[in-house]
């Protein structure tokens, strides 16, 4: 049985807690609401970050309205759009128009977190990384470009027949400047739904080594060493990613076998091919 592997529940949701993870920081939720329907929470002693990962949704709280957030038919189509949250903070999401909506609940703990807002499309970061089949399409939601206490947010589609999170890199010791300490989670997404995606988690010393099948709505645990994500060809994958640790810091270090790939433009040593191309 997989240590990383969450599968969602038969309505398409699925919760990770610091405790059912068997780490500290982050905690994640996907939900779905039918139009109309509304979720009423509160953030207690965390941070949060509510992302709409399809739909469209109001939000209402003491912070003030928040109206028409979202507006993607699916994670694939345009930039995401989300409202974060302080400690101490109630809120409620209301499903708006016709379709159903899903969001992501983003949170980690915090003391006195930022100020209140909405995460408009134009406040997301989106740019190309990497070149050639590791080269995607990533979404800074509340990654350096938004302030918060401990939470990093960000989503990533990996077109068909590429590689993300590449390469294979890690962030698993408390040692600034060099690499910081994060758990992470991914939250797939996969088209089309009956596709999947593949992901490796695995440590220097391979006391943790785990390849696994990713379907639409799984989430992948990382608590430590390298990780990475291949879309298969003719399978786009989504994920989004949620980061939190002592530091709101994200260093990391990649595999040093396959460093050498993170240039633009690297070509691969012709003596480590079996045949001349």
């Amino acid at each position: 049985m997989s240590t990383i592997l969450q599968r969602p529940a038969p309505d398409g949701s699925i919760v990770v807690t610091p405790q059912s993870a068997g780490w500290t920081y982050v905690g994640f939720e996907a939900v779905r609401l039918a139009p109309g329907a509304t979720l009423r929470r509160a953030t207690g002693d965390r941070e949060t970050c509510v992302v709409v990962v399809s739909g469209t949704i109001h939000v209402r709280s003491s912070h003030g309205e928040w109206r028409d957030l979202g507006g993607r038919p699916d994670p694939f189509s345009g930039p995401p759009e989300a409202a974060y949250f302080p400690p101490g903070s109630e809120y409620v999401v209301e499903a708006a128009g016709e379709t159903e909506v899903e969001i992501g609940i983003c949170d980690a703990p915090a003391e006195r977190g930022t100020e209140a807002r909405p995460l408009r499309a134009a406040d997301t970061e989106v740019v190309r990384r990497g070149y050639d089949t590791h080269e995607r399409v990533v979404g800074n939601i509340m990654m350096d470009n938004q302030a918060a206490e401990r939470l990093l947010v960000t989503e990533v589609i990996t077109p068909s027949g590429h590689w993300s999170s590449y390469p294979p890199h890690k962030h698993d010791r408390d040692a600034l400047p060099y690499e910081s300490f994060l758990e992470e989670t991914y939250y797939h997404r996969v088209a089309p739904a009956d596709g999947f995606g593949i992901q490796r988690v695995y440590t220097d010393d391979r006391s943790l080594d785990e390849t696994v099948a990713v379907h639409d709505r799984d989430v992948v645990l990382v608590p430590r060493g390298y990780h990475t994500v291949a879309a298969p060809p003719g399978v786009a994958v989504y994920y989004l990613n949620v980061m939190a640790g002592p530091s709101r810091r994200w260093a990391f270090n990649d595999d040093p076998a396959l460093a050498w790939t993170r240039a633009d433009g690297a070509t691969l040593d012709p003596s480590l091919l079996p045949y001349s191309l």
